[in-house]
């Protein structure tokens, strides 16, 4: 029953925020980089007070400190892997991107990143919701606020190219799915043993910051 909760919760929170960009993106006429650039910079600052207030602090807590060490290498590693999938295998060529077909095709794409990159996020909500309730509730938050400017870089191309928006926000919802069954593993694992808790944790820690400092990176 636990499990089941967890799982309705990761789905929540990674959807909403994917749709609620969606949805800002086919609203909105002119987006603001300001706007948007306060947005990431809000969730990204939120992140990293989880990952230095509760994740860390939480696994070093019930496990060793080489265990949170290797969690933490094995996120970042997992986030690197996902954006290397993602830009080899489905990348677009520049010169092509003023093409209503190719705006379509880009905003495909970016559902699809999104969908990689929500999985482990799931896992961080799922591991996070079996150390603490409080926890796997800051890290539900923290994500959804970050998936808000990336439903809103899925959502515009897809309406300049001229897709429905009944089509955007169905993809749009699509992608956060990932989250649910992210969150779904990453009870099970959880589950475990108070040492596999702190490896989830870690794992989430490293994530999150290698997306934190990806994000900023692309914002300078």
């Amino acid at each position: 029953m636990e499990i089941l909760k967890t799982t309705l919760l990761g789905l929540f929170f990674g959807t909403f925020g994917t749709t609620l960009g969606g949805i800002i993106g086919v609203v909105i006429q002119k987006h603001s980089n300001k706007f948007l650039s306060f947005i990431l910079a809000f969730a990204s600052g939120l992140m990293m007070a989880v990952i230095c207030f509760d994740l860390l602090p939480e696994a070093l807590g019930i496990s060793n400190i080489i265990n949170v060490i290797i969690g933490t290498i094995i996120g970042i590693i997992a986030m690197i892997f996902c954006d290397l999938l993602v830009e080899k295998k489905f990348s677009l060529n520049e010169k092509f991107k003023d093409n209503r077909n190719n705006l379509l095709k880009t905003g495909i794409i970016v559902s699809i990143g999104l969908a990689i990159h929500n999985f482990p996020e799931g896992l961080a909500i799922g591991s996070g919701f079996e150390a603490s309730l409080r926890l796997g509730l800051s890290l539900a938050i923290a994500i959804c606020l970050h998936d808000i400017p990336e439903g809103i870089s899925m959502a515009v191309p897809m309406k300049n190219g001229g897709m429905k928006i009944s089509k955007i926000i169905f993809y749009v919802v699509l992608s956060g799915i990932t989250t649910g069954i992210g969150a779904f593993f990453g009870s099970i694992i959880g589950s475990i043993s108070q040492q596999v808790i702190a490896i989830c944790l870690s794992f989430a820690a490293g994530a999150m910051l290698y997306i934190v400092s990806r994000r900023i990176n692309s914002r300078i």
